[in-house]
C-alpha cells in the first residue's frame, strides 16, 4: 500500500529541505521511497495514497553507534519492575548486580526492551557487530527489523552510552543512516520540533514516529 508521510519540514540530508507552503512529504511504496518533495506535488502525483500527517520535522532514520553497549552492558527494566528499579536504563554497579543473577529469559527481555527504546528514539540502524557467538542478541536485532551496519567504531564516549543518538553532539548529517533518496529504503523518523537546531537541542526523545522499511514501528501516543 502506498503511503504519504507529510510533515511541516522534510530534511532529506544531502538535498534542499522541503517545507514551503503546505509542507513536505515522502511517498512510500512498500519498503521503498517513491518520491520526496512538497506535499502538494507528492499528493497530486499519488492521489490514491493513504496520508499520514505528522507534526514537526521528518528526517531519515537515525544510526545508534553504541547499540552493542546499550544492549550488553545495560539493563532495561521491565515496566513491572518500575517500583523497584525505576524506568531508566541501569549501568555500572546496578547492572552488574542484576547481571550476576540474570537468567537467559530476563537478559533477552532487557535486549528486546532496549531495541524498542531505540525505535522510540528514531533509530533504524545500529552499529555492530553482533557475532555468531551471540545468537540471541543477533536474533533479537534481526526480529526488531533494525539494520546492522559495520564499524568503524566511533570514538568511545566517557560514561554510559545514551539512547539518544544526538547525545554525543553530532549534527543531523552525521547521525542519520543516510539520505532520503527515491528508490532507497523507507527508513524515516519524525520529531515534534520545528527545525534541526531544535532537534539537536531537544534530542531524539522528541520522536513521534519511526518508519522501518515502510512499516510504522513506533508512534507516540
Amino acid at each position: 500500500m502506498l503511503t504519504i508521510h507529510a510533515a511541516q519540514l522534510v530534511l532529506p540530508v544531502g538535498a534542499v529541505p522541503v517545507g514551503d507552503g503546505a509542507g513536505g512529504a515522502v511517498a512510500v511504496d512498500g519498503d521503498r521511497i517513491a518520491a520526496v518533495g512538497p506535499y502538494e506535488e507528492v499528493s497530486a502525483a499519488y492521489p490514491a495514497a493513504r496520508v499520514r500527517r505528522w507534526p514537526g520535522l521528518l528526517t531519515p532514520g537515525l544510526r545508534q553507534d553504541h547499540a552493542r553497549e546499550l544492549l550488553t552492558r545495560c539493563y532495561h527494566p521491565d515496566p513491572r519492575e518500575a517500583d523497584e528499579l525505576g524506568e531508566l536504563p541501569l549501568w555500572g554497579e546496578e547492572f552488574e548486580r542484576i547481571a550476576a543473577a540474570m537468567d537467559a529469559p530476563r537478559r533477552a527481555g532487557s535486549v528486546r526492551r532496549g531495541l524498542q527504546r531505540m525505535l522510540r528514539h528514531g533509530t533504524t540502524h545500529v552499529v555492530g557487530p553482533f557475532g555468531a557467538d551471540e545468537p540471541a542478541l543477533r536474533t533479537a536485532v534481526s526480529r526488531a527489523g533494525l539494520i546492522q551496519v559495520s564499524p568503524p567504531y566511533p570514538p568511545e564516549a566517557p560514561g554510559p552510552a545514551d539512547l539518544d543518538p544526538f547525545a554525543a553532539g553530532g549534527d543531523l548529517a552525521s547521525t542519520v543512516h543516510g539520505p532520503l533518496t527515491v528508490g532507497g529504503r523507507a527508513d524515516l523518523a519524525v520529531f515534534d520540533v520545528p527545525d534541526e537546531a531544535a532537534l539537536r537541542a531537544g534530542g531524539a526523545g522528541r520522536c513521534v514516529a519511526t518508519v522501518l522499511a515502510g512499516r510504522l514501528v513506533h508512534r507516540a501516543r
